[in-house]
């Protein structure tokens, strides 16, 4: 069977940003989920319990699952209105939800959705739920998704020539990393994240999956602390809010 070869330019659209913490604001308000846009293609990247009920809303043609806690696919409990991707390890924890178009993910190989490519790399974050983040590319573009990150073990190959990291914010610079079975879990800090960019020459990263600090915090001054330790990485950084979007066309952020 022929694969469908990619095409067209990349937007993104950050439908949530607020990690699994009580803490909610205007800014980040539902749990971390991506939209991708790429022609007619509009592939959702992970679904948590305050997406459930609300799909309708998003109308994707797709959805990817980086892992299987309540925060990232929860919001599937109920079923899906299109088919879902998932790695075999997260199917199997999510077993019961009544979802009827099951696609496996296969580990550190790509996979065309809807004329998007997928490159699925495992990640140190979970040992009950282990996680993966996402290279995904378009003609225009290409950036690595991984909102829940302790480590990331191929880090040279995923962070290759990309034009934007997405990660992790749960912390800005306070380790939450522990060990467990010789694997680390938890959530690595911003500013390691940042070491990481600039070790694979990545210049623009956006941080999701906020924690409570920065969920509860003054948005200005967060933001410029965040570009002070960029700078000093060589990486222009930045929170994302709910609403907000990327062009791949023409480098355009802005916040709806």
């Amino acid at each position: 069977m022929k694969v469908k070869s990619y095409a067209g330019s990349l937007k993104l659209t950050f439908l949530g940003t607020r990690g699994e913490v009580e803490a909610r604001s205007r800014r980040h308000r539902r749990h971390s989920a991506l939209l991708v846009q790429c022609d007619e293609a509009r592939i959702m990247i992970d679904c948590g319990t305050d997406w459930l009920g609300r799909l309708d809303a998003v109308a994707p043609t797709a959805i990817v699952l980086t892992h299987a806690h309540p925060d990232h696919a929860a919001g599937l409990a109920e079923g899906a209105p299109c088919p879902v991707y998932a790695t075999k390890v997260t199917w199997d924890l999510i077993r019961r939800f009544p979802i009827d178009g099951r696609r496996r993910l296969p580990l550190r190989r790509s996979i065309m959705i809807d004329g998007v490519r997928f490159k699925v790399f495992p990640v140190e974050h979970s040992v009950r739920a282990p996680a993966v983040g996402f290279r995904v590319s378009a003609d225009d573009g290409c950036f690595f998704y991984v909102p829940d990150v302790a480590g990331i073990p191929d880090a040279a190959h995923a962070l290759r020539s990309i034009n934007v990291y997405i990660g992790d914010g749960a912390t800005m610079k306070r380790s939450m990393v522990r060990r467990k079975r010789r694997t680390a879990i938890g959530h690595a800090p911003i500013s390691s994240q940042l070491d990481w960019c600039e070790k694979g020459n990545v210049q623009r990263a956006i941080f999701t999956h906020c924690g409570s600090p920065i969920v509860r915090g003054d948005a200005r001054k967060l933001n410029a602390m965040l570009r002070r330790i960029g700078h000093q990485h060589g990486v222009e950084a930045r929170f994302a809010c709910d609403g907000d979007s990327l062009s791949f066309a023409d480098s355009g952020y802005r916040r709806w």
